[in-house]
């Protein structure tokens, strides 16, 4: 069974990309943490550290039984070997060979450039036997009903659907997808739901985010907002006995998605089986709705685009 939050092991690539560097050491308590919790869904993709993050995850996945653990990871259009026969089976057996399987539960087409050329090109992969689900990120409702059209030409069809998604950013919401995914008996997993900590309750005007960062330069201007927003969400909080953090996390699954939170600590997973055990009311979720929408912030990054 599919756990209610999916571990993103994007920062285990170890390049600096999302920020410290990371040994296996650091991180396979965190991986030990997360079987032993039963959150065994794991998320990467070989542009994780150009196959790093896919490396490491790998080593810790060949000490526990295959039946144990659900895998996700992606063909990224950017990285494809075009000189390969079909470059979409060939970073998958790249993929399958670091993860240590035969078989991916979850394989995503990361984004629609060349769509939908990667999407056909998908099917004799899909029809293989060697992937359980075909899922599509940052595609937006055009780009999925088409990719849906030519899947289904084929008896095959789109299973899940990831993309960002945050009290912050709904615009997988507004724009109809996720009732698409609810028609389609499509699975919608949501990344960002953090905004990489600028939910968490950690910063704000007194502790911003590190000068000069990525995420400096987009949430540190909206400081003031951050601040009222988690102010009024640690009062939400404190009514369940839980961290801000877990609100979040909380909300989106209660909007029937699959929260994919980066881990790179122990106290990571922790939180997430909180946040993953934390039942919201309906009024509750209307009011971090509302407290959000007021906040007025737009965290739509470069490499996306608006959900229309």
């Amino acid at each position: 069974m599919r756990p209610k939050i999916a571990l993103g092991a994007w920062a285990w690539g170890n390049d600096g990309t999302f920020g410290t560097d990371f040994t296996e050491d650091e991180l396979r308590p965190v991986f030990e943490a997360g079987q032993r919790a039963g959150l065994n869904l794991w998320d990467t993709a070989y542009v994780y550290g150009m196959g790093r993050s896919e490396e490491v995850l790998g080593k810790f996945l060949r000490t526990v039984p295959r039946e144990s653990y659900l895998i996700s990871t992606k063909f990224t259009p950017q990285c494809a070997d075009l000189e390969a026969a079909n470059p979409v089976t060939a970073m998958y057996e790249d993929s399958a060979e670091r993860l240590g399987t035969d078989f991916i539960d979850y394989f995503w087409i990361h984004n629609p450039v060349g769509a939908p050329e990667w999407t056909r090109k998908l099917i004799p992969l899909a029809k293989s036997g060697h992937v359980g689900k075909i899922g599509l990120s940052n595609h937006n409702l055009a780009e999925l009903r088409e990719a849906a059209e030519i899947l289904g030409a084929e008896g095959l069809k789109v299973n899940a659907v990831q993309n960002h998604y945050s009290l912050l950013n709904r615009s997988s919401e507004y724009s109809g997808i996720l009732g698409w995914c609810r028609e389609n008996d499509a699975e919608f997993f949501a990344y960002m739901v953090l905004e990489q900590g600028a939910l968490s309750g950690k910063y704000d005007t007194s502790h911003p985010f590190p000068e000069g960062s990525a995420r400096g330069q987009v949430y540190n201007p909206v400081l003031p907002q951050l601040e009222k927003l988690n102010s009024a969400m640690k009062d939400i909080a404190d009514s369940h006995n839980v961290g801000v953090a877990q609100l979040p996390v909380a909300w989106a699954i209660a909007k029937g998605t699959v929260p994919i939170l980066g881990v790179t600590k122990v106290r990571h997973v922790e939180d997430a089986v909180k946040a993953a055990t934390l039942v919201l009311s309906a009024d509750e979720v209307k009011a971090l709705e509302a407290l959000a929408e007021d906040a007025d912030i737009n965290t739509v990054r470069v490499w996306e685009k608006e959900m229309k």
